[in-house]
């Protein structure tokens, strides 16, 4: 640890890899649970509408393959909301006061719902009204999406801090306006794009399913009907996917303009910047040392979309990694450098506070926190904390062509289900699907590719934000708990072990519930 409180590169590593791991296998059983749930809400409401026993038979089978998923989720999401306290104390301790408010809100609201009606889910059929039970399927959907909500929301603030001020006397972050967290735009873009994703990965894996059974020559009813539901749900739920990926853009470009350079693989700003649609770096541009801040070696570029897009303006100037690192006058972008001593400045005015109140100092240390909670301090140099942690600009460069690939394949993955949800669609209302073997084929394939997609998107709001945990305020290397790099090492191992075996059971358990059918 050096002179700033900032931890050994190998504890960051470990730590952040810890992190990552844990949250990348969680993710790989909420989406399914987000939309899923919605569809069998969908399926009961037709049972109860119609009385087809049919229906029933349908949404008791998928209610199967959900609750399967859902008991493995719930094991990864309690270790992730853990390692907070265990890998991330630091974080906990410094914004805890705003953060842990919306998790608390997840533990007891959201989570509390879903879990209570679930039980009448599963177990109720016999034991309550037809009405009554398609309540309780409607609120599990609308539970599992409040439960993402909050976290969505802490994530959200970590990206864009607001509805807070500091206070010098505990060097603590503390929540002055609730309703600012909740309504942050960043929040509620973070929210509905990350849900409506869960929506299109839930339709995706119920027409795959549904059209290995085709294939088999198996449950015919049972897919040509699932697939028609889940079509329409999945291709309602991807044009929803773009509409929210494209105002998610936006606030991005605004608050996070790194991020968005980075995603967009722009190295240096323009007036009416193209949008590039395929892209290559060079292996200048893998070094992850970011020294060599240049442009891409090949690329295919639509101009001026990518101004449009951030700021809905064709001509509107979209700053460049270049332009964030050295500045832009002429734009008004302020350079790193400058960002880095101001954010020094802050750090050095809290450590003279905190200096002068422990020598008992009084009129000086009164002195001190009254310009630290100014409104001037506070935006000129405040807003800057984070930077102050760096000596070098570069390592405000976030792994740029991961960043690139992840989005690109996650928005070229989005617009090719969008086509697949149209073919089905029109093929299972003429009913011709199951004739269509190389499109139920096709089905199958792009089970897994909605979920790399799935991954690729948080990879892009991860990695994208490095190296902030709270942007702009607190670095991730300031972040974590100050153990030693080789016992992180030790429950790395343990739980990628232990989160893989987890996996494999799911897929296993799947499997053979998928080839046993709902008849048993």
């Amino acid at each position: 640890m050096n002179e700033i409180g900032v931890a050994g590169e190998a504890l960051v590593d470990w730590s952040r890899a810890q992190f990552a791991l844990t949250a990348m296998y969680h993710w790989l059983f909420v989406p399914l649970t987000l939309g899923i749930t919605f569809i069998l809400a969908f399926m009961e409401t037709i049972y109860v509408k119609t009385g087809n026993e049919e229906w029933k038979k349908i949404t008791k089978f998928w209610m199967t393959l959900f609750g399967i998923n859902f008991a493995i989720g719930v094991a990864t999401g309690i270790i992730l909301e853990f390692e907070f306290g265990t890998n991330w104390s630091n974080y906990s301790w410094f914004v805890g006061d705003i953060f842990g408010a919306p998790l608390a809100i997840e533990g007891i609201l959201a989570f509390f719902m879903e879990s209570t009606f679930i039980a009448i889910m599963f177990f109720g059929w016999n034991k309550v009204g037809k009405k009554t039970h398609l309540v309780a399927t409607w609120l599990t959907a609308i539970g599992a999406n409040l439960s993402a909500l909050w976290i969505l929301v802490a994530n959200g603030w970590m990206q864009k801090p607001v509805g807070m001020t500091f206070n010098p006397e505990t060097a603590r972050n503390e929540m002055n306006s609730f309703w600012d967290v909740l309504f942050s735009p960043m929040a509620i873009d973070k929210w509905l794009h990350a849900t409506s994703s869960g929506f299109v990965l839930a339709a995706i894996f119920v027409i795959g399913v549904s059209a290995w059974y085709l294939l088999k020559k198996r449950e015919v009813a049972l897919a040509k009907k699932s697939m028609l539901v889940a079509a329409i749900f999945g291709l309602l739920s991807s044009v929803y996917v773009v509409w929210t990926g494209d105002n998610s853009a936006r606030t991005i470009a605004s608050e996070q303009p790194m991020k968005f350079a980075a995603l967009e693989g722009l190295y240096n700003g323009s007036e009416g910047a193209g949008l590039i649609a395929v892209g290559m770096f060079s292996t200048s541009e893998n070094d992850p040392s970011n020294e060599n801040l240049k442009d891409m070696t090949i690329k295919l570029e639509i101009p001026n979309i990518l101004s449009y897009m951030a700021f809905l303006d064709w001509d509107a100037f979209v700053p460049g990694i270049n332009d964030l690192i050295d500045g832009n006058e002429k734009y008004g972008v302020m350079s790193a450098t400058e960002k880095i001593e101001r954010g020094k400045v802050a750090i050095s005015k809290l450590n003279d506070f905190k200096t002068a109140k422990k020598e008992g100092k009084t009129a000086i240390a009164e002195t001190l926190k009254t310009e630290l909670i100014s409104d001037n301090f506070q935006k000129n140099y405040f807003k800057y904390f984070g930077y102050g942690y760096f000596k070098d600009v570069h390592e405000l460069v976030p792994n740029v062509p991961l960043t690139f690939y992840s989005f690109h394949t996650m928005v070229g993955l989005g617009f090719a289900f969008v086509l697949g949800f149209i073919l089905i669609l029109w093929f299972t209302l003429k009913d011709k699907i199951g004739e269509k073997k190389w499109l139920l084929r096709l089905s199958l394939i792009a089970v897994p590719l909605a979920y790399i997609a799935s991954q690729a998107g948080w990879i892009v709001a991860e990695v994208g934000r490095q190296p902030w945990v709270v942007q702009d305020m607190m670095p991730t290397m300031a972040a974590v708990t100050r153990i030693s790099a080789g016992s992180v090492q030790v429950t790395f191992w343990l739980f990628a072990a232990l989160f893989t075996v987890l996996m494999i059971a799911e897929v296993k358990i799947m499997l053979r519930q998928i080839k046993i059918g709902p008849n048993h």
